[in-house]
């Protein structure tokens, strides 16, 4: 299964963006699903999720504050609000089906489901 990425672009550094995380042929529902990230020169990392059964989420502290994960259940899709956009938040943006998420602890790249692969991203890039 393979989650499609949509909403990037290209923003001054103060801006907003919504980037969407959309399933066809399943529901998102009843499923924990993570946002991750690979800025230029590290290594992808987890920044939110969300929970399964009652929305609970957390956030990496880089973005806490500034960034909302959130469902649209009619839409079938997690948004990921993204305000106050810094340079440092430029970067491929991808979201996936997690094992769970209760905590902090939860949205690593070892938490995802292991027979989901990677989609093709959501790119953001921030001005200064």
């Amino acid at each position: 299964v393979q989650l499609v990425e949509s909403g990037g672009g290209l923003v001054q550094a103060g801006g907003s963006l919504r980037l969407s995380c959309a399933a066809s042929g399943f529901t998102l529902d009843g499923f924990a699903i993570g946002w991750f990230r690979q800025t230029p020169g590290k290594e992808r990392e987890g920044i939110s999720c969300i929970s399964a059964y009652d929305d609970s989420a957390f956030y990496a502290d880089a973005v806490t504050g500034r960034f909302t994960i959130s469902r649209g259940r009619p839409e079938n899709t997690v948004y990921l609000q993204m305000n106050s956009l810094q340079v440092a938040d430029t970067g491929g943006y991808y979201c996936r089906r997690l094992k769970k998420c209760f905590s902090d602890d939860d949205y690593t790249i070892s938490s995802v489901l292991g027979y989901d692969s990677w989609g093709q991203g959501a790119q953001v890039a921030v001005s200064s």
